[in-house]
């Protein structure tokens, strides 16, 4: 793989996912946990929020969790000189093909090194010929049903740009505001587009400012030291790029006409479409500059002034894409939207307390953890390891290993909690459990009795057909200990797409069973997606809010789940965790 000093988080994660591959193929017995090291610290760089190279920079590479002290190491080297030698010695030899193969779902390194080893084939195009000529179902433990999957997957990676994950284009914003703030000239600054409306993903970088010195905060800008060019500088706008190639746009508008500006630029294009229509029905015209009524026109310092002027309740941007909210703001009538103050747990947490999962176990201890939380002002958490591997043990020992596991929450809520805690009341003792193909989970009922409470989730044959998929989750929500469907569409922003399930059916089941659908706050998931979020509201469905933290950091993450929450139109009282213990207690028994 081609290396340089200035790899992005995404090139980086890909690295060292190669580096797992080659180790795998090498000998995957000798260098199983050097296999796990890798994948562990390539996931821990693709959830960051900030560029690694500028940690790197600051002597913060140590922050990352997941990044222990050799692979610390050999990142240094690549950031001083743009190549590691260990990485080149362990992919010695291998095809380079076959980690670009690697990157479509669903080819492992094996299948990767035998497409491009005994095909001889080099690039993605020649991959392609070969499926269509019918090669690779010829190549042994492969066949039709595989090649057909390699010609999908290569036919839907065509055309697809990545378009950056709401909390790294926020921390780049983020930077770029608090150097504007310096500058007294800068009276109003707010980012734009679907970074103010809080999407899961975000394509440009815009930004807007209220003031009545444009020269002066667009020199500023066009100063930011992370800039790498400047693109233009106009008279009311700049363009810069920043590390990584991308681009950040600012805009400046005097401070009496900012509302408007604000306005047009936060969007939807959608929304914005559907306002003009109503306004023109009722004789007036809309800009980025104001509001013309009978060709007079008048500026407006706030957004709150600007949709006052149309008759309207102030629309909170993350609901402004042309589902109802103008509507319900004219009959004042929108919700009231769940905040992150509002939330008093996190109900989906990992720690490192070893249950010999078939996934990744936490790196933070049950202790950090509680510790944390306690920071976040919640009164309660649940600590949610993944099963026990069901391939590795029989029903005897995974009783065994989650009595152990529920004889150390008992412990800690009899005295880490309540003699060491400022808000912790009590920790929960579920687990995050596999539901399997035929819809089975994979824990006897001996093992389920140990929990307070279950979550099932998907995790793996993402290709069942829509019937049988929803099937298959109906059947594991039938458990009378299973309270939450998990991340639900087990998709992958970025990565994989969400599974095919009859929703209608799923919410009538949650419905009628008190069933709890999760909004998963990881910002590579983000799951329940919001549209889906807004039909569950719609339909009474509770829902619930975790992390899905591997590491104590990752409580953070709480906010990001809060805007999917707002776009799908929750309010606190559609969210289990916004209750306190006491009325959970009664919510959960």
């Amino acid at each position: 793989m081609k290396t340089s000093k200035e790899m992005n988080n995404l090139q980086i994660a890909e690295l060292l996912r190669a580096v797992a591959a080659a180790y795998e193929l090498k000998d995957a017995d000798r260098n199983k946990f050097r296999i796990i090291a890798y994948q562990r610290a390539s996931d821990a760089i693709e959830h960051a929020s900030s560029e690694l190279k500028d940690l790197w920079d600051d002597a913060k590479l140590d922050e990352v969790p997941g990044i222990g002290k050799s692979i610390a190491e050999h990142l240094d080297e690549l950031f001083r000189t743009g190549k590691s030698k260990h990485f080149e010695a362990v992919m010695k030899g291998l095809p380079p093909a076959m980690f670009e193969f690697m990157e479509l779902p669903g080819v492992g390194a094996k299948t990767g090194f035998k497409l491009a080893k005994e095909l001889g084939i080099k690039n993605k195009k020649e991959l392609e010929k070969a499926a269509k000529s019918g090669k690779i179902a010829k190549l042994e433990g492969l066949g039709e049903e595989s090649q057909g999957k390699i010609l999908t997957a290569l036919e839907e990676s065509k055309g697809k740009t990545k378009r950056m994950l709401l909390p790294y284009a926020k921390n780049i914003a983020d930077g770029i505001i608090a150097w504007m703030k310096e500058d007294r000239a800068v009276e109003q600054i707010n980012t734009l587009g679907s970074l103010r409306r809080e999407a899961a993903t975000v394509g440009d970088i815009d930004i807007a400012v209220a003031s009545n010195k444009p020269d002066e905060v667009l020199t500023r800008f066009t100063k930011y030291p992370k800039a790498t060019r400047v693109i233009e500088k106009g008279d009311r706008t700049a363009s810069i790029i920043v590390p990584s190639d991308i681009q950040i746009d600012l805009m400046v508008q005097p401070p009496e006409a900012y509302g408007a500006l604000l306005q047009h630029f936060t969007g939807s294009k959608h929304h914005n479409i559907a306002l003009r229509e109503y306004a023109i029905k009722h004789g007036m015209s809309l800009s980025e500059y104001g509001i013309k009524v009978r060709g007079k026109p008048e500026k407006f310092a706030s957004e709150q002034a600007f949709y006052k002027k149309l008759g309207m309740d102030w629309i909170p941007p993350e609901l402004r894409e042309d589902s109802g909210e103008i509507e319900s703001a004219l009959s004042h009538k929108l919700p009231v939207l769940v905040e992150l103050a509002d939330i008093k747990a996190d109900l989906q947490i990992h720690s490192s307390f070893d249950i010999e999962t078939s996934h990744d176990i936490g790196a933070s201890t049950m202790e950090e953890v509680i510790q944390k939380a306690d920071t976040l002002n919640y009164e309660y958490i649940a600590f949610t390891e993944h099963n026990p591997s069901k391939s590795r043990h029989n029903d005897k020992q995974i009783i065994d290993l989650l009595m152990r596991k529920r004889k150390a929450v008992d412990k800690l809520n009899y005295s880490f909690v309540k003699s060491r805690c400022k808000s912790i009341q009590k920790v929960f003792n579920s687990l995050e459990i596999d539901i399997l193909p035929d819809g089975g989970l994979p824990v006897p009922d001996e093992g389920m009795a140990t929990l307070d409470f279950a979550l099932v989730s998907i995790h793996s044959s993402f290709d069942l057909p829509r019937e049988k998929m929803t099937l298959r989750v109906l059947k594991a929500l039938e458990h009378p200990k299973v309270r939450v469907f998990a991340h639900p569409t087990a998709r992958k922003l970025n990565e994989r797409e969400g599974v095919e399930l009859d929703w209608p059916k799923i919410f009538d089941f949650c419905s009628k069973n008190d069933k709890w659908l999760e909004i998963n706050t990881d910002p590579i998931r983000l799951d329940l997606p919001d549209t889906l979020v807004k039909e569950a509201v719609k339909e009474g469905i509770m829902l619930s809010m975790g992390t899905d933290a591997h590491h104590k950091g990752g409580l953070d993450n709480m906010q990001y789940g809060i805007t999917v929450a707002r776009r799908g139109w929750a309010s606190k009282n559609d969210i289990v965790n916004t209750r306190s213990l006491k009325e959970f207690e009664k919510m959960l028994f």
